[in-house]
């Protein structure tokens, strides 16, 4: 059976990108008390409030007729941001020969729980970084990958 937001996401793809964007990503939590779901929007030119407000109003009627989330929820519509997420293949994709910043569960047996270097390559399996050698890190391991913006 397919999570909410696997729903969510073929659901709405084809009514953010019929209006010019890219869907990057969607989310569904629960936080204290409340319920989010999550629509990250992105494209070349970058992503603002107008742009977020035009996502909102094409999807809003559709999520209510589907109803594929029985609580009540708060809907967010955003930019992934200047530091993205890296979670599905297609953002690893997007990211090769990007500097990244890759978060472990727990410490490997280097004693390190974080690293920080450029995207070369991925597979099922592990990524590999190039820091002054290449590192591979094994996908199961890793909580969080995101790309650095030097400011």
């Amino acid at each position: 059976m397919a999570s909410i937001e696997e729903k969510v996401e073929k659901l709405v793809k084809p009514i953010i990108e019929n209006i010019g964007y890219e869907l990057y990503d969607v989310e569904y939590s629960k936080e204290g008390k409340d319920y989010f779901l999550r629509i990250f929007i992105d494209n070349e030119k970058g992503i603002d409030l107008n742009d977020c407000e035009k996502v909102n109003n094409a999807i809003t009627d559709i999520l209510d007729e589907e109803n594929y989330i029985k609580e009540q929820y708060f809907l967010e519509v955003s930019s992934p941001g200047i530091e993205k997420v890296l979670k599905k293949d297609k953002h690893l994709e997007q990211s090769i020969g990007q500097q990244v910043s890759v978060k472990l569960f727990k410490k490997d047996e280097n004693g390190k729980k974080e690293y920080a270097g450029e995207l070369k390559e991925f597979n099922e399996q592990y990524i590999i970084i190039e820091q002054e050698e290449q590192i591979k890190i094994e996908r199961k391991n890793i909580a969080q990958i995101k790309t650095i913006y030097n400011w």
